[in-house]
């Protein structure tokens, strides 16, 4: 088999993994929150803090692998400016997605507690999912235009 078929293979599949667990676990959280049902939140959080860990950790971690090797094997320049766009963008929505991870991991274990019978600040879990809620858009927006960038290679 061809390696580079395979690494371009591994590359696609893990963007489509992040790209499709990122809107799945925004999905789930989402309409978890909106539920009134105290097992139904945390079961929500609880699950989105797994696909995290389980899905979209090793694909952040494939992406910049894989597409280092396809730039090397593939003689693109670095510093083409549709990947230096592309490089911005996906420490863009890393830096979104970090205190995303971590703000969910606080989340969850707030209705936890709330469930076992602790103490539930509801003032500061509303403003921990707003901003888990305004940090999912940019982190979004930029891997969908890394998406059409891989595509079209623009070469402005």
């Amino acid at each position: 088999m061809d390696i580079y078929l395979l690494v371009k293979t591994l590359h696609i599949i893990s963007a489509t993994i992040l790209l499709g667990t990122g809107i799945n676990i925004a999905s789930l959280m989402f309409f978890g929150n909106r539920s009134a049902s105290a097992p139904e939140r945390a079961f929500a959080a609880r699950m989105t803090v797994k696909t995290d860990f389980l899905f979209t950790l090793p694909s952040v971690i494939l992406q910049p692998a894989t597409g280092a090797w396809l730039v090397w094997q593939s003689g693109f320049r670095w510093d083409d400016y549709w990947l230096v766009l592309t490089y911005g963008l996906y420490l863009l929505a890393a830096a979104c997605w970090i205190p995303v991870v971590l703000i969910q991991i606080r989340m969850k274990t707030m209705l936890e507690a709330r469930q076992n019978g602790g103490a539930f600040d509801q003032a500061r879990y509303e403003r921990l999912y707003r901003i888990w809620f305004t940090l999912g858009w940019p982190a979004f927006g930029g891997l969908i235009v890394i998406f059409w960038l891989m595509v079209a290679k623009p070469t402005w």
